[in-house]
């Protein structure tokens, strides 16, 4: 089986998306460095600590990397912090981010972690509900040009989708469906890796 996914694993709960991959039958790559991610057809940001990992992407040389492959085609998954760092806009915030999603996210729209909460949420493309687990959970709050709105709950938007690019406000990770991540891998790549 070719290497063909990554996880940023600077920082978050990465080891979990890399067994999920492992579970839909994709052998995944932890990406630490530029050369790392040059060697994968497609990439998931985790969740995590945003203001951390935005330094830790910006010494390593990843945040470079990862737009110019974005802008190429490459297929990126942002869960939670990494739909934060996808979005162009961050309300009330000026900290660092990819800008990949033409979107605006309030980084804790569900309040603080004492808040978290799971929810079953319908989400587009798939036929039954999906258990989803919202931890200091982001939501969408603006959708620019190109962006489809596939998933909301509480009248939030949680899930995004913008050519290549996904984005979720909650952690499918943590869970055993596993269709999230099938959903992420169906998406066409560039055929490079």
């Amino acid at each position: 089986m070719a290497v063909s996914s990554g996880v940023l694993a600077l920082q978050g709960d990465f080891q979990k998306h890399v067994s999920a991959l492992e579970a839909c039958g994709v052998r995944a790559r932890e990406v630490r460095t530029p050369g790392e991610l040059e060697a994968c057809g497609r990439l998931i940001i985790p969740g995590g600590e945003s203001t951390t990992l935005g330094i830790l992407l910006q010494k390593s040389g990843l945040d470079k990397a990862i737009c110019g492959r974005a802008e190429q085609g490459m297929p990126v998954w942002g869960t939670c912090m990494g739909l934060i760092l996808m979005a162009r806009e961050i309300e009330g915030g000026d900290q660092f981010r990819l800008g990949l999603l033409d979107i605006t996210v309030d980084r804790n729209a569900f309040g603080p972690q004492v808040n978290s909460f799971e929810a079953d949420v319908q989400i587009k493309g798939l036929d039954e509900p999906f258990h989803a687990v919202f931890i200091r959970s982001p939501a969408v709050t603006r959708l620019g040009e190109g962006v489809e709105a596939l998933a909301g709950v509480c009248r939030k938007v949680v899930a995004v989708r913008q050519g290549s690019l996904l984005g979720t406000a909650f952690h499918p990770e943590l869970t055993c469906d596993r269709r999230m991540h099938a959903m992420f891998l169906e998406m066409p790549t560039d055929d490079r890796r």
